[in-house]
């Protein structure tokens, strides 16, 4: 079954690709039918979600599938939250979010870095739907005095999961989707339509 992945940012893209690949979908990106980015207006995880599936789902006619996640700190009361992607401004690059994280944390020990990785996934059968499925995932750990690890993206280099001595940088593709924020999501995305099979067919 083929529905649109509302989101143009190819780590994610990639990843959300990988952890569905056992459920029957054939994912496109929205970019592949010349779909623009929805402006995220939201103040929450949720409402960003459902703003980019709904939009994914009325461009394109498809169901749509979106999540909208980031980091959120404890020290810096829940920040950078909606904004984890434009942390540093409007533009900003992954290497700039993450300086700008080290910056506002800079001084705290590490006893007192501790963070949430959070996943709002979204389902629309079509871009009216009343009823979204709406699962969400959070992955703990704490904040990494410097950046280590090359794979993943954003700010996977600075974040220590609980329990593991390596950042989510350091860990493979296999072991961080077993883990992360928004592979439990997914996980609860898969385990709802397998239960409501029909809303898939939409019936």
């Amino acid at each position: 079954m083929k529905v649109v992945l509302a989101s143009d940012n190819p780590g994610k893209l990639a990843e959300l690709t990988s952890l569905l690949a056992d459920t029957g979908f054939v994912c496109v990106s929205q970019g592949e039918f010349g779909v623009s980015s929805a402006e995220e207006t939201g103040s929450t995880f949720v409402e960003n979600a459902l703003l980019k599936a709904r939009h994914a789902a009325l461009s394109t006619g498809l169901c749509a599938i979106a999540d909208d996640s980031g980091l959120a700190v404890d020290h810096l009361n829940g920040a950078p939250g909606v904004h984890s992607a434009r942390y540093s401004g409007a533009g900003a690059t992954d290497e700039d979010n993450r300086q700008c994280l080290l910056t506002a944390l800079a001084g705290v020990p590490i006893d007192q870095r501790t963070a949430q990785f959070h996943s709002v996934v979204v389902y629309l059968r079509h871009g009216e739907d009343p009823v979204p499925i709406i699962c969400h995932g959070h992955w703990s750990g704490s904040i990494a005095l410097t950046p280590r690890g090359s794979g993943g993206f954003g700010y996977d280099s600075l974040f220590l999961a609980d329990g593991c001595s390596k950042t989510a940088a350091e860990l493979t593709a296999d072991i961080k989707n077993s883990l992360s924020h928004r592979a439990q999501a997914l996980a609860s995305l898969v385990r709802v339509l397998r239960c409501q099979g029909n809303r898939t067919k939409g019936e």
